[in-house]
């Protein structure tokens, strides 16, 4: 696997951003910024995300399996607060 992602940088680098944006929209965000603070915090998001595809390719870190393991229990913390919710409705 690590061998794919050196081989495909621009989809690791995507992927990499893609996650990191994902994380920052549901746990940093508390409200919505006007365009150009949200402009410079995707270009602060898009050079760390180059950062950590140095950190993927070159140094080995996995770093997508642990993003995508910190979107894992992102769902499953959701999930827990939609059965805990609806539990709640019904009694």
């Amino acid at each position: 696997m690590t061998e794919w992602f050196r081989e495909h940088l621009w989809i690791t680098y995507l992927l990499i951003f893609i996650l990191i944006s994902y994380v920052y929209n549901k746990v940093f965000r508390t409200r919505r910024l006007p365009v150009l603070k949200a402009a410079v915090i995707y270009l602060l998001l898009a050079a760390g995300a180059f950062i950590l595809l140095l950190f993927q390719v070159d140094v080995g870190l996995p770093i997508v399996p642990s993003l995508a393991i910190a979107l894992l229990l992102m769902l499953i913390v959701r999930v827990r607060y939609w059965l805990q919710a609806r539990n709640g409705r019904k009694s």
